[in-house]
């Protein structure tokens, strides 16, 4: 497998997932800006959307979007438990928080990250970012993960969301198991291999 990723992106999510699964794989910088792959080529070619994360499998098939790569990924490995099994209770509030992360909190934070945004747009993103992390610090008190006392796939996925929130100046100290939880993520192995390849740490 190949995951193209742009270094801080949200294909950190999938990058950090399959430090965890353990599967062998191969990352390949695409980066959002230039579009440029390492060989000089076009990363359009490779997926016409242009952007990441993309998994290129080894039967010359791809997966696009964050959500669904890294449920992939788990389910590539089902004794790692990156994912509950597919059909349980379970696994439903899993896709609830990664579709969470995916419409509520990743997609009101690219507004923060386009130069020609008004301020007053970005004010109320900001503010809409507030509300949705105030929900999650609820649902994390007590708690080690998102799903409880385990590491899955959406721990990643908001891991790697949150870390915009220092760059666009949102403080998340109003959020103190938002914190703590992010400072259990940050000593994670997988999560130091990921970013010490993408050039983060």
């Amino acid at each position: 497998m190949k995951l193209y990723y742009s270094a801080g992106a949200c294909s950190l999510a999938p990058h950090i997932v399959l430090e965890e699964s353990g599967l062998p794989y191969e990352a390949v910088s695409a980066p959002t800006k230039t579009k440029e792959l390492p060989d000089g080529s076009d990363y359009r070619k490779v997926n016409p959307l242009g952007y990441v994360p993309y998994l290129a499998l080894d039967d010359g098939s791809g997966i696009r979007e964050c959500a669904v790569i890294v449920q992939y990924v788990a389910d590539q490995v089902p004794e790692k438990h990156l994912a509950p099994a597919n059909g349980t209770r379970t696994r439903y509030a899993l896709m609830s928080w990664l579709n969470f992360i995916a419409t509520e909190v990743h997609k009101s934070f690219a507004p923060l990250f386009q130069p020609g945004m008004p301020d007053a747009a970005k004010a109320l993103m900001k503010e809409k970012i507030g509300a949705r992390l105030k929900w999650v610090d609820g649902e994390l008190a007590g708690k080690n993960y998102l799903m409880g006392a385990d590491f899955s796939v959406a721990d990643a996925y908001l891991f790697t969301v949150t870390n915009w929130a220092k760059p666009m100046n949102i403080d998340l100290l109003p959020y103190p198991n938002v914190v703590a939880w992010r400072e259990r993520m940050a000593t994670r192995p997988a999560v130091q291999r990921a970013m010490k390849a993408e050039g983060l740490i």
